[in-house]
């Protein structure tokens, strides 16, 4: 009976250990597996998505007291139905010496396509070198848009050189091309000189790929610029596209256009025609020479970006000969900046005659010199009703504008159609 009981608790141990010894293997085989498979699979979308995000966006951000080197390098291209790409560097540098070097070149082949574009450089330093290029090659069957920024914030205490540069190629219909240097483009905040890739340096004339019109309204003034004078003018005349203004404070003659004028005029749109008036001999090619640079410095002095036309204003009463006017559009343009001239264009104003003879001396001012004319004078009038566009000018002359309203009682401004050309040529 006792080697029965024995034998039965024997089994019963056996069994009992083949139990646990099976729960345990079963146990371990459930578990194991799919945990290494979800950790494999979740680190493979996380690299794949760290990935597609850096293809798409650069930031850099460098501080300390040494030098600094950054290039930022974007390629896309894409081949499909819808092209829809978004890239955005941005760097932030606060150092001594600073090289920023931004390319993005984007190659797209789609029948719908979209392109946005942003650099933002904002640097502290105490001089260096900003270079921002942008290569968009399109072809689109049905439309395209493309919206670039470049905005350039930069504080330095001694030097800065500035470059922006946007190529746009598109084949096919474009339905929006906008370059935008934010328009904040080449912005140095020290006045400090800088160069861009056109003479728009991103804010002058019609930048943006669209057409240029034949012709658009503007005014010019003598007083400073005011929000509530703004007022006045669009309230009692029209919606200037173009605001004549002067380098400087002539007493009493004119207001110097101030920093101020320059923030209110650009963030409602309005483009300045930048006039000269610090003379009231125009004669000798030494004193064209002269005023030539004195204008310069004092553009260079404000923060004028380059390509910006000077336009030297000269009055009916003044003497005017042609070594003046060779003096003043050889001395401009040999600068960075371009060749302009107000006058009564009249045949019978010695202005008139004197550029006629200017320019058989030198034959280019026909093409380089921007002309702006006070003939005929037809009075001010409102926008709506501004007259046909007919200045008058020398024959074979680039005719920039025509300033047909003088003196208006309200708001005091002049009235002017200017041609679309010298949007070019306006800050």
């Amino acid at each position: 009976m006792n080697r029965r009981k024995n034998v039965s608790f024997i089994v019963l141990g056996v069994v009992s250990l083949l139990f646990l010894f099976s729960l345990t293997f079963l146990s371990d085989a459930n578990t194991s597996e799919p945990v290494t498979a979800s950790t494999a699979e979740l680190l493979e979308e996380q690299e794949e998505e760290a990935n597609n995000e850096q293809s798409q966006s650069s930031s850099s951000n460098t501080n300390g007291s040494g030098d600094s080197q950054i290039s930022n390098e974007v390629n896309n291209t894409v081949d499909a139905n819808d092209g829809d790409v978004t890239n955005t560097v941005e760097n932030e540098v606060n150092s001594t010496q600073s090289q920023v070097d931004n390319q993005i070149t984007n190659e797209i082949n789609s029948d719908h396509t979209s392109i946005n574009n942003t650099i933002d450089n904002h640097i502290s330093a105490d001089g260096g070198n900003v270079d921002n290029a942008i290569d968009n090659s399109v072809d689109s069957s049905e439309h395209s848009d493309i919206q670039n920024s470049i905005n350039n914030d930069i504080h330095v205490t001694v030097d800065v050189n500035v470059t922006n540069q946007i190529n746009n190629q598109v084949t096919g219909e474009q339905r929006a091309d906008s370059n935008g240097n934010g328009e904040n483009g080449g912005n140095n905040e020290n006045g400090e000189d800088q160069n861009g890739d056109d003479s728009s340096n991103g804010e002058n004339g019609n930048g943006n790929g669209e057409e240029t019109p034949e012709t658009v309204w503007g005014v010019d003034s003598a007083s400073i610029t005011t929000e509530e004078m703004l007022a006045c003018v669009r309230n009692n005349f029209g919606d200037p596209e173009i605001w004549g203004r002067y380098l400087g404070t002539n007493e009493g003659a004119s207001y110097g256009l101030t920093a101020e004028e320059v923030e209110l005029l650009h963030a409602e749109d309005i483009q300045i025609l930048v006039i000269y008036n610090h003379f009231n001999d125009g004669t000798g090619y030494e004193h064209g020479q002269d005023h030539a640079q004195a204008a310069i410095e004092m553009a260079r002095d404000f923060g004028i970006p380059e390509g910006v036309a000077l336009f030297a204003n000269v009055e009916p009463i003044y003497p005017i000969d042609s070594d003046f006017i060779l003096g003043w559009h050889d001395a401009v343009t040999e600068s960075e900046y371009n060749s302009g001239i107000y006058g009564v264009f009249d045949p019978s104003q010695e202005v008139y005659i004197a550029f006629e003879a200017a320019a058989d001396a030198n034959p280019n001012i026909l093409d380089e010199m921007h002309v702006w004319t006070a003939a005929p004078n037809e009075g001010i009038t409102t926008e709506d009703n501004a007259p046909v566009y007919n200045p008058s000018y020398p024959d074979g002359a680039l005719i920039g504008g025509w300033q047909y309203g003088l003196d208006a009682e309200t708001c005091n401004i002049d009235t002017n159609i200017f041609d679309g050309n010298v949007l070019d040529v306006l800050w």
